[in-house]
């Protein structure tokens, strides 16, 4: 009895002693990041997915381009971000990841924009900034993906600065592209202005904001067509009326994007340094050049043209797409209107966004 009270003490000291190993080990663990988390949870299984992030020497820089996907097969879609310098890739994991059940999605951190920002001397890139300079990139970029995937055409996607890309990249090459989506799609910028202005400078009388309404008159005029510069200068100045009167976030002039941006893990905290200092180089050497833009005179398109906008969006003004639009002469043509979204149609309602990219795009790609 007593040598087996003994071993009996001597198996309990040595589970106590295992426990506490083990209790000691776990304390020692470092718990995954969120982005971690993310990472690994979205990671492709299947053998023929995509999962691709690298430098591509474009233009004679290095630019980001990230390109994921569950099934080789689907059709490749090229995502334009707006801004400029306003890059998608730090909210596409959780407002886009739907896409890629249906489509291979790339999207690319423009010239001066977020990692291809970082990957370059801004003092370099600076002078470079043109449009026609932007616009030859885009080229090289599609080039680059219809090659590295064997694509004939691809769907071109563009919101907002995007979307003027967009239009200059479907003119010029329709036969790349299965069909061009403008999303917040810009039309007549200096007359886009001038509505946004004149709206918000009458939401804020109507909201008693006598702030708003005091910065606002003190803009006039805006935009300012004879002052480049003073236009430049105001532009900040105006859109935060504009983004505070629901322009960008129907319903939800907060937005969530930078509670969203925390966990993505496809960007870090240095990454997000270069995407703010980015928008500012972007802002600055762009601006003139966008100002300018008017796709009035437009008045065809050589592939399908489906356009998602946002019932409220003052940002790229509804007005003025729903008078250009009825326009227009396509192959196919359709313009979805999306009721509880301002301009970020894309993340304020992605559920019908996936729906009508499936519904009315995916089938323009087996078009012969």
């Amino acid at each position: 009895m007593e040598h087996a009270a003994r071993r009996t003490f001597l198996h309990l000291l040595g589970l106590g002693a295992s426990l506490v190993a083990g209790l000691a080990t776990a304390a020692e663990e470092v718990p995954p990041t969120p982005q971690a988390v993310m990472r690994e949870a979205r990671r492709s299984v299947l053998p023929d997915g995509i999962e691709k992030a690298e430098a591509v020497r474009i233009g004679g820089i290095d630019q980001w381009i990230s390109v994921r996907g569950r099934h080789r097969d689907n059709p490749l879609l090229l995502f334009l971000h707006g801004g400029p310098g306003f890059t998608a890739l730090p909210t596409a994991y959780f407002y886009q990841g739907e896409w890629e059940e249906y489509f291979t999605v790339a999207h690319w951190d423009q010239r001066g924009a977020g990692k291809t920002y970082a990957l370059n001397p801004p003092e370099a890139v600076r002078p470079t900034m043109t449009m026609e300079r932007m616009v030859a990139d885009a080229e090289e970029v599609v080039e680059h993906l219809r090659k590295t995937y064997g694509k004939k055409r691809i769907v071109l996607v563009g919101h907002s600065w995007g979307s003027i890309l967009g239009v200059k990249l479907a003119q010029r090459h329709p036969e790349w592209f299965d069909a061009y989506v403008g999303i917040g799609q810009a039309v007549d910028v200096p007359r886009n202005e001038a509505l946004g202005y004149e709206a918000t400078l009458q939401a804020a009388r109507a909201d008693g904001n006598a702030k708003a309404v005091a910065e606002l008159e003190a803009l006039a005029p805006f935009p300012d067509p004879k002052d480049a510069a003073r236009q430049l200068v105001n532009l900040p100045k105006e859109r935060r009326w504009l983004s505070r009167y629901e322009s960008y976030n129907w319903r939800d002039p907060s937005w969530h994007g930078a509670e969203v941006w925390r966990f993505s893990p496809d960007v870090s905290d240095p990454d997000m340094v270069a995407r703010d200092a980015g928008l500012d180089l972007s802002f600055v050497t762009l601006w003139g050049a966008i100002a300018q833009v008017d796709f009035r005179p437009v008045k065809r398109f050589a592939l399908p043209v489906v356009f998602f906008h946002g019932r409220h969006d003052l940002t790229t003004s509804a007005r003025l797409l729903d008078s250009w639009y009825a326009t227009l002469q396509a192959p196919s043509k359709k313009l979805i209107w999306f009721e509880d979204s301002a301009h970020m149609v894309h993340e304020e309602e992605p559920g019908k966004v996936l729906v009508r990219l499936v519904q009315d795009v995916l089938p323009l790609t087996r078009r012969k």
